[in-house]
């Protein structure tokens, strides 16, 4: 049986180069693999293109990437928390592709699918529209948009077992699912390790067939994006 446990984040990211392309689960701040990221920023790795949400803040999450520089392209479809992210684009620094978050979704499912392109109506009409296949189907429109893969897909779950079994929590599960089926490699880290045979298999959320590292992860902060609190 393939031993898929490994004892931290170091070890983890190990084979991660420059110039790779990485997806980065989390929806937000919710559900980001902060280990890895962190250990990231840590090795100096650089000339990375992101596939994420979001680009984080400017001070956590994939905001210390951008912070260090090391990340050449974000593909994404919200990035509006992220003051480092706006100088680094409008500089011409950052190469960024905005992406219906829809259209992000079904990418990185299609990846994980096999399934090369498809056609969505999101984006005919608009900028999104430039430079792609449009066809008409039932009197409707609708662009060609192709699969996205990375190099290494990193995820953050819950709970995981050693076979690499994997349950997200609540928001986490918006995009960490599906960028755990993309990966060339996938590499999860969890808030609880457990054994083989713990997890119920009927609230399994990624088969650890998919998975190929795992490791529990420490300290995490789970950073809340934006407060918003009712006057007394």
């Amino acid at each position: 049986m393939i031993k898929k446990v490994v004892s931290n984040a170091e070890e983890a990211i190990n084979g991660i180069e420059d110039n790779m392309t990485l997806m980065l689960g989390g929806f937000g701040l919710c559900g980001i693999p902060e280990n890895c990221i962190n250990e990231l920023v840590k090795k100096g790795i650089k000339g990375l293109t992101c596939i994420s949400n979001n680009a984080g803040v400017d001070d956590f999450g994939l905001g210390l990437l951008l912070q260090k520089k090391q990340i050449k392209k974000m593909i994404s479809s919200y990035v509006g928390e992220n003051e480092e992210f706006e100088r680094q684009l409008i500089s011409g620094e950052l190469e960024v592709d905005l992406i219906p978050q829809g259209t992000l979704a079904e990418r990185l499912r299609a990846g994980g699918a096999g399934i090369p392109a498809f056609f969505t109506p999101a984006g005919y009409g608009t900028e999104v529209q430039e430079g792609k296949e449009v066809r008409a189907f039932d009197g409707k429109m609708y662009l060609l948009e192709s699969w996205l893969r990375a190099d290494f897909a990193i995820v953050k779950a819950w709970k995981g077992d050693t076979l690499g079994n994997l349950i997200y929590k609540a928001t986490a599960r918006n995009f960490n699912p599906m960028m755990a089926m993309a990966g060339k490699i996938t590499i999860a880290e969890v808030e609880e390790l457990v054994p083989a045979g713990e997890l119920d298999p009927n609230q399994i959320h990624t088969p650890g067939i998919f998975v190929q590292r795992i490791f529990q992860g420490v300290n995490y902060e789970k950073r809340i994006e934006q407060r918003t609190v009712r006057a007394r």
